[in-house]
């Protein structure tokens, strides 16, 4: 693999994103709320191709019980890596940067939600050290389609102290 070099996604990044990955609302839902100061695309980058993606959810969290259990602290949603790039490390990459980033404006921990049947990501977290948050699963909801519907998933909610 060439350089990788991970970054923050700019308005311009839209429709290589949108082309690469899919999604155009999507991203572009998540470009807005980083203009907004809620939240911050990370991107993956293998020379001028976008490889990846991750989005750091600076907002209060959407399920209540996340909210409840985990006030103000930031979640790690949607990594995605294109599929000729998966297993090459990007994902932790991402994660690693995402973690920095978030350590570096004094944020404490960070918790993520992953599907209950995904346990490849669930691995990975693991290896990470994500660690269980010791309450039950969740529901979540994926981001809204085109015509604004959502679906619901069953999550496992992991978190991670973040070291300084």
């Amino acid at each position: 693999m060439g350089d990788l070099t991970i970054r923050p996604a700019r308005p311009e990044d839209l429709g290589s994103l949108a082309e690469r990955l899919g999604q155009d609302r999507y991203f572009a839902d998540r470009l807005d709320r980083q203009s907004e100061g809620r939240g911050v695309l990370l991107t993956a980058w293998l020379d001028d191709l976008v490889i990846g993606n991750v989005y750091l959810w600076l907002e209060e969290a959407e399920e209540p019980e996340i909210r409840a259990h985990l006030p103000g602290t930031p979640l790690v949603t949607h990594l995605e890596i294109h599929r000729d790039h998966r297993r090459q490390g990007v994902g932790t990459s991402l994660i690693g940067e995402a973690e920095r980033l978030l350590a570096d404006r004094g944020h404490g921990e960070v918790a993520l939600a992953v599907e209950v049947n995904n346990t490849a990501a669930a691995k990975l977290y693991l290896r990470l050290g994500y660690q269980d948050w010791g309450y039950s699963p969740v529901e979540c909801y994926s981001p809204a389609d085109e015509n604004g519907h959502r679906d619901v998933e069953i999550c496992d909610v992991m978190v991670k102290a973040l070291g300084r």
